[in-house]
């Protein structure tokens, strides 16, 4: 569940997952009415905005993320990394169905230990997934990592929503709606009752700021996409 935390975590999640990524992204165009796919390519052109070379995107999941970066001309080859073979295995069949097959790379890795050297990309991404980590100041230090000095970090994510409106308005369909809707279309309650409730447990876009700072990263900010219900972070690693 969305308390659990460690390895425990880990291990429901990435069952939880393997057992929906048929479905996975019917129910995120159901759950965002296809916003995701928009909200995605633009994190993929503030990632790689003045920068050109690799890019990598964690957790990709079914790799649009990955994809929209490999798409972008500065970009010589975007790499999608996920836990989970199921999820690999879609990605891969989506790069090949594109136009950008060439300059795209889906593998198995792990979030939290990443196979690459320090400083191995220009920029880093992760999107819809760090709210799933086992450890996000540890996700969030191998992103750090792994990026060149001068390179840029990004997250996309849901945010909690306060006390308000907002909060009155999407509150009842997050946690009404989405979960039946896992039910009858992925045949999955329990995962998409999940998903709001990880939401709660997760820092706000302002916390989420210090994380990133705390991770070594500059210039820190982020902006609200989806009425407020999703927030995008940036940030850059200094040059010593």
């Amino acid at each position: 569940m969305a308390q659990l935390q460690g390895e425990a975590k880990q291990q429901y999640v990435a069952s939880m997952f393997a057992r929906i990524a048929g479905r996975y992204d019917l129910m995120n165009t159901l759950i965002t009415g296809g916003m995701h796919l928009s909200w995605k390519r633009k994190t993929a052109r503030i990632t790689a905005q003045g920068l050109s070379g690799r890019a990598l995107d964690i957790a990709s999941g079914t790799g649009d993320l990955a994809l929209a970066l490999a798409g972008l001309p500065q970009i010589d080859q975007a790499v999608g990394l996920d836990l989970l073979p199921e999820m690999v295995i879609l990605a891969k069949a989506k790069a090949a169905r594109g136009h950008t097959a060439d300059k795209t790379c889906m593998m198995l890795g792990d979030a939290l230990s990443l196979p690459f050297p320090d400083d191995s990309f220009a920029c880093a991404t992760a999107g819809f997934s760090l709210r799933n980590m086992p450890d996000l100041p540890r996700a969030l230090a191998e992103m750090s990592r792994v990026v060149k000095p001068g390179g840029r970090v990004t997250t996309l994510e849901l945010t909690p929503l306060t006390l308000g409106l907002k909060s009155r308005l999407f509150r009842p369909y997050f946690h009404g709606l989405v979960p039946l809707m896992g039910q009858l279309v992925a045949g999955n309650r329990s995962a998409y009752s999940y998903l709001p409730r990880s939401v709660d447990r997760f820092p706000d876009a302002e916390g989420l700021s210090s994380l990133l700072r705390e991770a070594g990263l500059v210039e820190v900010d982020y902006q609200f996409l989806g009425f407020g219900t999703v927030a995008l972070h940036r940030g850059l690693k200094p040059i010593a």
